[in-house]
């Protein structure tokens, strides 16, 4: 997992609520075992229509959205299913932070184990930040996002803080225990079953 430290770009606004994870990666398109390969598929069913063409209307389908790297969206972002596919399905479009009022406690907890910032902030922050045209600054070490008329403060967990700055994923957070689970294993008076 690549460290985080600070990202700037524009916005990526989706004026959308309760935004489940089937609609941020449909089921059928969960085949992949690999990590890689899902940003094609991110919202698939608002992108596209039945023919499979960009829909003129969906925000994604906007070129002045392309290569942003910062969606800021409705409240309950990522409920439904516990898949870890949408976080990777955001990660691989591009997105490396997602600012909403409040998060599915499951895909919140997915997005730090995949190098994705998850910030929640006040609705009425987050509607400004919508409404962003220039590109804002988000900056972890300093818990600032920047914009052009003022800087808005955020809370993180010092641990999940920690993980994203040092780019640690859960084998990562293991290994630094790797010298402890030796001597323990060493010390262990469990027999061999061999």
């Amino acid at each position: 997992m690549e460290p985080f430290k600070k990202t700037t770009s524009i916005v990526t606004p989706l004026d959308k609520v309760n935004v489940d994870t089937d609609q941020i990666v449909p089921k059928q398109f969960l085949k992949l075992v690999q990590k890689s390969g899902f940003g094609k598929f991110l919202f698939f069913n608002w992108r596209y229509d039945e023919n499979e063409k960009p829909k003129s209307d969906f925000v994604l389908n906007d070129s002045k959205y392309d290569n942003s790297k910062i969606l800021v969206a409705g409240d309950n972002f990522g409920c439904g299913s516990s898949r870890e596919h949408a976080v990777w399905a955001l990660q691989d479009y591009g997105f490396s932070v997602i600012i909403a009022p409040s998060f599915a406690d499951i895909f919140f907890s997915n997005c730090f184990k995949n190098g994705i910032l998850p910030i929640s902030l006040e609705q009425s922050i987050v509607e400004k930040l919508q409404q962003e045209l220039e590109p804002i600054e988000v900056d972890l070490e300093s818990q600032l996002i920047k914009t052009s008329s003022t800087d808005v403060h955020f809370d993180i967990d010092s641990h999940k803080k920690k993980i994203l700055l040092e780019g640690l994923d859960d084998i990562a957070q293991t290994y630094q225990f790797e010298e402890k689970i030796s001597e323990f294993e060493k010390q262990s008076t469990i027999p061999s079953v061999l």
